[in-house]
């Protein structure tokens, strides 16, 4: 499996990475450890989560996912054979949100006991946080990587001139620098990172892990009215796709999978790669979806695949 450096960090993550958000909530704990164990066997090695991960589930409290990674770690062991990427600042309780250094010191010793580890590799800032000033927040995640506690960080849902200022302000105090930038990016939702977002990464040599790869499952194929969406987890997100440019993109997914016998999900993955990302973030929750998930790690497309995509997915 090729593995790729994110940004200018150590880290060395293969062509796709496992969305957590998934474990504790569409997929109970032994599927979950299923699904970790095949994941682990194929060779690839993140996977991301978050700290309000699934929150928004009635009945939960944030922390599910962690809990369920935590638990796999536990008894599975093989620590230094995977890579875990979380993050914080989205509110979990009242008061506790952010990206202030009292908050984050309590954030991460949270996660950490619920990932039952000593340290997590990708820490991310889970949004900005205006109310904070930048070198305070740069300046904790500094205190948490010489603890050791953590060993690179990130940032997601960043726009392009705070992330640009966050850059000058580790270069300029000799700060840690966001290695990475999560974005929502896939080929039905474009551009808000397309352009000033991804020149900046481009420039700055800023790892790409874009989450909601496969738009909710639109880009699978299997939503093509509003009744496939009935009684599914994500599938009201879908509905709002339902239109011209989004029945032209799937058009061009079914000629590109008539053309190369690959799924829609797995071409809209490869996309993502042609497009220059470091590995798209995508989650199933069975082994089944996990197996076409992973097809997409050695599907390279062609030129001409690539610009169909584009055209039917420009505005």
């Amino acid at each position: 499996m090729i593995k790729r450096r994110l940004g200018n960090s150590s880290l060395e993550i293969g062509p796709l990475v496992f969305g957590g958000n998934v474990f504790g909530w569409t997929a109970d704990e032994p599927t979950s450890f299923k699904l970790l164990d095949a994941f682990v066997a194929s060779g690839l090695n993140m996977i991301d989560t978050a700290d309000v991960y699934s929150k928004w589930i009635p009945g939960h409290v944030g922390g599910e996912s962690e809990t369920v990674i935590g638990n796999w770690l536990a008894q599975r062991g093989g620590r230094d054979k995977v890579l875990i990427a979380t993050k914080l600042g989205v509110e979990i309780g009242p008061g506790e949100q952010g990206l202030s250094k009292a908050y984050m010191t309590k954030a991460v010793e949270r996660s950490l006991a619920r990932l039952k580890t000593d340290y997590i590799d990708l820490y991310q800032a889970h949004r900005d946080d205006t109310e904070t000033p930048m070198e305070e927040t740069l300046s904790a995640f500094g205190e948490l990587i010489k603890s050791g506690k953590v060993r690179a960080i990130g940032a997601s849902n960043f726009k392009a001139d705070r992330l640009a200022e966050a850059l000058r302000i580790s270069a300029a105090r000799g700060l840690p620098r966001y290695e990475s930038l999560q974005p929502w990016y896939n080929l039905y939702d474009r551009f808000d990172f397309e352009g000033d977002l991804s020149q900046l990464c481009q420039r700055e040599n800023i790892g790409v892990i874009p989450y909601f790869s496969l738009a909710s499952g639109f880009l699978t194929g299997k939503y093509r009215t509003e009744k496939d969406a009935e009684g599914t987890a994500r599938g009201y997100r879908t509905k709002g796709m339902l239109n011209e440019r989004g029945f032209r993109i799937l058009k061009a997914l079914d000629t590109v999978s008539a053309d190369i016998g690959a799924t829609p999900a797995q071409i809209s993955l490869a996309w993502l790669v042609a497009r220059g990302v470091t590995a798209p973030i995508a989650s199933a929750t069975n082994l089944k979806q996990f197996e076409e998930l992973l097809g997409s790690t050695t599907l390279k497309l062609t030129p001409d695949a690539v610009r169909l995509l584009n055209d039917a997915s420009r505005t």
